[in-house]
């Protein structure tokens, strides 16, 4: 299997992005936004059709748009919670932006089904490059604020009155969660990330209580799910993303039946 080039390139990708996915995830999840990064996926689309249509890179659309996107969701502050309806009309517009993009170039069509549903096998030496070096900014921007959002997410009253801005932190993480989303995109598609970012988290919280060990689990979790797919995907001929995501949500699965008192 690795005796080819792109299937080395999978990997590595898939690497890179589902360890980032999970630390982060696991924030999102133990925060209550997983519904403000799937939408913020559904941004990334628009994004990366827009950019397609100006003749860019489309990665850098997902970028520039999901980055942009989170940073005003963060600025919402809490009042993000209490505003699904309005983050689903988002949702749906971003969406019908994306296909009117398409509309004027009719022969990217694949390239559309590869953004909604990814295509990790797809994935150049070059994007690998550029996957770690993006990893490597989210990574390090979550390192940074990772106590303060920590504190911000159990406790926002006590880490308020200890100074804490909560609108600063909410602003930097989901800045962070347009990051990855981005990222995510390239490996399961924009319909899909929560395969990567949602599943595994929400698995380790179930699975422990313990934050660091939580967030290794995430990880690891999401490592193997992402590998486990590259591979199932090699010998049975099935897309990659519905393998990645029929081990996370098996793993969910499992979690629930191991630890069944759990709200996660």
């Amino acid at each position: 299997m690795l005796d080819y080039d792109f299937m080395r390139n999978a990997f590595a990708a898939a690497g890179i992005v589902a360890v980032v996915a999970g630390l982060v995830g696991y924030f999102l999840v133990l925060r209550g936004q997983t519904f403000a990064g799937h939408a913020l996926a559904h941004v990334g689309f628009a994004g990366a059709t827009g950019a397609v249509l100006v003749g860019v890179e489309p990665l850098w659309g997902l970028v520039a748009l999901t980055v942009t996107a989170g940073v005003g969701m963060g600025a919402i502050g809490e009042q993000l919670a209490n505003r699904d309806v309005a983050i689903g009309i988002v949702l749906a517009v971003s969406l019908g932006l994306g296909l009117l993009f398409l509309h004027f170039f009719t022969a990217y069509a694949s390239q559309a089904t590869a953004l909604l549903f990814g295509n990790v096998l797809a994935v150049n030496f070059a994007t690998v490059w550029t996957l770690l070096g993006l990893g490597l900014v989210s990574v390090a921007m979550l390192a940074v604020i990772s106590r303060p959002l920590l504190f911000a997410s159990l406790q926002p009253e006590l880490a308020e009155a200890k100074g804490v801005s909560l609108r600063l932190y909410s602003v930097l993480f989901l800045g962070i969660v347009g990051l990855t989303v981005a990222e995510c995109a390239q490996i399961v598609g924009v319909l899909l990330v929560f395969a990567l970012m949602v599943g595994p988290a929400a698995t380790a919280l179930r699975l422990t209580a313990m934050v660091a060990t939580g967030l290794l689990l995430s990880a690891a979790l999401a490592l193997g799910e992402a590998w486990g797919g590259i591979a199932l995907a090699f010998y049975t001929d099935w897309p990659v993303s519905f393998w990645i995501t029929a081990l996370s949500a098996g793993g969910y699965l499992l979690s629930t039946l191991l630890r069944p008192g759990r709200n996660r």
